[in-house]
């Protein structure tokens, strides 16, 4: 094909999910949790890789529960077959959602005393035996969780519910992933003796948690900086580490992957894309890729994002548009329908995510959860 011509046979832009590589972060959390539970965290569509098939194959590989944040992604796992118990991060916010918890066999968690009236008025008349419960105490997250000078009173009012067991309590850590660990140490302090006033009182806490997995990741100095009976990963789960200086061998879940459809030369001075924010510095060759901010890639990325072809890294030449971005592949002999990879794993390399993350100014969690739905999840088992 000449310059000008596009590649035909359909759009090729799509998400690879690499099953074998969950499996493998899901057997590295296990390590890393030295014994304790694996909570998986599958909110978010399984930070954008798909819940459903996620949980299915984290299931089969031994995790014993999975964690969402909404009602309705419980639900979601629940019309798809999968009885795992499932913990709801965000609770309940009114009746209706407490009604459709207890119906589904879901485990909410409780923030506060308006989630524990919706939830005993739910119950109420059901007939369903005691309703298993998680309590969140923040502890210096000061985002969701009941407050540190009312967690006790809250867990023995909770626990005097007979609709109701405690089935767990957890904290969430606001910096476990910066090398300064002495504030996520204040808040496992803080938390280990709140967890030994409710001990004092007689109450049984149930499985108590905190390590995410910038916690679980960093090993020893949090992980065993207050009991725990179990661990809660997200990120790592699909292949990226919330802190460049934490340990483990995390292999790419998701790969997004496009092709070349177009080529053109663009002499020295001329301009690519919109307002003109690429001039060339020498007569080059720019291909054009079919993804774009439409499909999640950040605006950010302009001018400062690689990708991989050929397994070579090329620079993001002009400002990305919503459905294409063009690459300067210089004097390389790129071709159209080659393969192109934005993050992930091929053509014998690597692009992680948390460096395309960090060309976009923003982090992985964002840049996976982020990937639009248009954009076809093509599994690899």
């Amino acid at each position: 094909m000449g310059e000008g011509e596009i590649l035909a046979g359909g759009r090729p832009t799509e998400a690879q999910i690499d099953l074998a590589a969950l499996r493998a972060n899901y057997a590295a959390a296990c390590r890393f949790a030295r014994g304790r539970d694996v909570i998986a965290v599958v909110k978010t569509d399984a930070y954008g890789h798909g819940a459903v098939t996620v949980t299915r194959a984290l299931v089969e590989a031994g995790c014993p529960r999975v964690a969402t944040a909404t009602v309705n992604e419980g639900v979601t796992l629940r019309d798809a077959g999968l009885g795992v118990p499932i913990l709801i991060l965000g609770g309940v916010y009114d009746t209706e959602e407490a009604a459709e918890a207890v119906a589904r066999g879901l485990t909410p968690v409780l923030h506060g005393r308006s989630q524990l009236v919706a939830l005993t008025e739910a119950l109420r008349g059901s007939g369903e035996s005691a309703l298993p419960v998680q309590v969140e105490i923040d502890t210096g997250m000061r985002r969701m969780g009941v407050a540190p000078d009312d967690a006790v009173a809250l867990l023995t009012t909770v626990a005097s519910q007979p609709a109701l067991r405690i089935e767990g309590v957890y904290t969430h850590l606001a910096c476990a992933d910066e090398p300064d660990l002495e504030p996520s140490q204040e808040q496992l302090s803080l938390f280990k003796q709140l967890l030994d006033a409710a001990c004092a009182r007689g109450l049984d806490l149930g499985c108590v948690h905190f390590a995410n997995s910038a916690a679980l990741l960093g090993g020893a100095p949090l992980l065993d900086a207050a009991p725990s009976d179990a661990v809660r990963p997200g990120l790592m789960l699909y292949g990226a580490r919330p802190a460049y200086d934490r340990n483990g061998e995390l292999r790419p879940v998701m790969t997004l992957r496009t092709r070349v459809v177009a080529l053109r030369t663009v002499h020295k001075r001329e301009a690519v894309g919109y307002n003109a924010t690429f001039r060339a510095t020498r007569d080059t060759r720019v291909a054009t890729l079919p993804v774009g901010y439409g499909d999640g890639v950040p605006l950010s990325a302009s001018n400062r994002a690689t990708v991989l072809i050929q397994g070579r890294r090329f620079g993001v030449a002009g400002r990305i548009s919503m459905n294409y971005l063009g690459v300067d592949v210089g004097a390389a002999p790129v071709a159209l329908g080659d393969e192109a990879i934005l993050f992930g794993a091929g053509q014998g390399a690597e692009l992680r995510v948390e460096e395309a993350a960090e060309a976009a100014g923003t982090l992985p969690y964002e840049l996976l959860v982020r990937v639009g739905s248009r954009v076809p999840r093509v599994i690899r088992a």
